[in-house]
């Protein structure tokens, strides 16, 4: 055995990580030992690989995935893996940002509380575009929806957007354009309405009152929940903009 090679323990303790965490980067590939005892499959480095050990170490304590990491040791272009990485994070910091600004208008003013209508809608003949989406991505599933709807052609009204009533791990948005010659039906049918007034981004609280109407009633919901926007995001302020909000009532 090579003398500058190190015990696992000591070099865990250079490296200020644990044995645990060594053990599991060898599992992974990510930092192979220089040797193994073959008798008793202990574990030795060299202090050439203490670089690439704290270098794991930072990026674990940056909540960069472990796949990344690898990239980034194996060579790969580190402006590539980590900065898909840091778009994430800025995409989820975006989305917690949003979320305070919610909690923010609860505490100020409660609960929601909308009022709501009941009315029939007939069935209207739309071109439908559809993506999948979890829940943090519904804003740019949605976005990649409405772009491919309207390159179909100019809509005879405003667009709806479709989305379920349970959202699971991942589902289906869609977003419908009203087209005499579409090939898609939209059932009519008896819906409960209400109107959202603000940024898309806190439509949540609109559709909680709104389901709780139903609660209240005993009426049973039916999916998809439709948003009907009413004005134009580009032409108009976030605070302005209007969106109506159908649940079909499934005993009506």
């Amino acid at each position: 055995m090579s003398q500058d090679l190190l015990p696992i323990g000591r070099f865990a303790r250079l490296c200020r990580l644990s044995v645990k965490q060594l053990r599991h980067y060898d599992e992974l590939g990510l930092l192979p030992p220089a040797w193994v005892d073959p008798d008793s499959g202990y574990r030795y480095y060299r202090a050439a690989q203490a670089r690439d050990a704290m270098s794991i170490g930072l990026l674990r304590s940056l909540d960069v995935p472990l796949a990344a990491i690898g990239q980034v040791l194996a060579g790969g272009d580190p402006a590539g893996a980590l900065g898909e990485v840091r778009d994430r994070m800025e995409a989820d910091l975006a989305r917690r940002r949003r979320a305070l600004a919610t909690l923010d208008r609860v505490l100020a003013e409660g609960l929601p509380q909308v009022a709501v209508t009941v009315r029939r809608e007939p069935a209207r003949r739309v071109r439908i575009e559809r993506d999948a989406a979890t829940p943090p991505s519904i804003p740019e599933a949605t976005s990649r929806c409405v772009a491919r709807v309207l390159a179909g052609g100019v809509p005879t009204g405003p667009l709806i957007g479709l989305f379920p009533l349970d959202l699971a791990e991942e589902f289906v948005v869609g977003v419908a354009a009203e087209d005499p010659s579409g090939p898609q039906i939209l059932p009519g049918g008896t819906f409960a309405t209400a109107t959202h007034v603000g940024p898309y981004d806190r439509i949540d609280l609109t559709g909680h009152g709104l389901l709780a109407w139903c609660g209240e009633r005993g009426h049973t919901p039916a999916g998809p929940v439709r948003e009907v926007y009413l004005t134009v995001p580009g032409d108009t302020p976030p605070e302005h903009l209007v969106t109506e909000l159908m649940i079909r009532l499934e005993d009506q």
